[in-house]
């Protein structure tokens, strides 16, 4: 298992933010982490990348135990975070961005093959490799993020809301490109308000309410509960 966590507890002072939650990430899968604003999905993320110490509980990536790690030393390991809000570097241009990723390797050889690999995902990206990641529009800059988070080249991708805002044309791009990075051997934890990117993605999916998994299975096979179907279905537009 890549990644096993077993009863997590997380508190914002005295309010209870995770209670008891159980996750597992199989290598190469894609895994969706669903429930309502609030209900606690982006804590449990920032958790597991070290910018939140759990209360309780046993997170293990690659069979260790991460509980107490930095986040710097989290994402050594091999698991990067890309955040909700698409937090580009502004005054850095492109080329300087996505090599912000790649801060830690040494591999330079490698390094250029992946940053070929980002152009042809993202043919715009090398058009726009000299401009200020600011400048670019939100689907560039989503696609900027995700290529940055790949030029570490992670084990772990934990995605938080990568559509969000996003037009119905980057929406399509975005969701291809997570299958890409699925396919070249990253695994992925996805929390994502579009369903149905989730239901295209995705083989295994927790359920998540008010700080608890309510639910977890199949993705398709869960989502054929009509109570499940019309909780989170009903909601898409």
């Amino acid at each position: 298992m890549l990644l096993e966590i077993k009863d997590l507890w997380v508190y914002y002072g005295e309010a209870l933010a995770v209670s008891g939650v159980n996750i597992c990430v199989k290598e190469r899968s894609v895994v969706a982490l669903l429930g309502s604003n609030g209900a606690g999905k982006t804590t449990i993320l920032r958790t597991i990348s070290g910018l939140i110490k759990p209360d309780r509980g046993e997170m293990r990536f690659d069979g260790s135990l991460i509980n107490g790690l930095k986040a710097h030393e989290i994402a050594k390991l091999g698991i990067t975070l890309c955040p909700e809000g698409r937090h580009v570097f502004p005054n850095l241009t492109v080329m300087e961005n996505l090599l912000m990723g790649a801060f830690m390797r040494k591999d330079k050889e490698g390094i250029k093959d992946d940053l070929r690999w980002i152009f042809k995902l993202f043919p715009i990206l090398e058009k726009r490799i000299g401009q200020m990641g600011i400048t670019l529009s939100g689907g560039e800059q989503q696609m900027l993020v995700l290529g940055r988070a790949m030029m570490s080249r992670p084990k772990l991708l934990l995605l938080d809301e990568p559509s969000l805002g996003l037009s119905p044309l980057f929406v399509d791009i975005i969701t291809e490109t997570i299958r890409s990075f699925n396919e070249k051997g990253a695994a992925i934890l996805l929390v994502e308000q579009n369903i149905k990117i989730a239901l295209r993605l995705a083989g295994w999916c927790y359920l998540l309410e008010t700080g608890k998994i309510t639910a977890e299975g199949k993705m398709k096979e869960l989502f054929k509960d009509k109570s499940v179907e019309e909780a989170y279905l009903g909601r898409v537009t």
